[in-house]
């Protein structure tokens, strides 16, 4: 995995609220439709800051798991 993404998942997990994955590498791959930073869709990047903890944290295993 990614040191700066595994760093920043982990910062993120910590935080309260969880905080957001963002590594600021913001742009979109037009072959995944994935951020090449923190692998969320364009729309979990829009849903973020709506999300619950419970949500967010979900979503968090869910970049992991893209990465690898």
């Amino acid at each position: 995995m990614n040191n700066s993404l595994e760093d920043t998942i982990a910062q993120a997990q910590a935080q309260q609220p969880v905080g957001s994955p963002c590594t600021n590498i913001c742009r979109l791959s037009l072959a995944t439709g994935y951020c090449d930073g923190c692998f969320r869709t364009r729309d979990e990047i829009k849903r973020w800051k709506t999300l619950s903890d419970a949500e967010r944290l979900s979503l968090l295993q869910v970049l992991t798991d893209r990465r690898a």
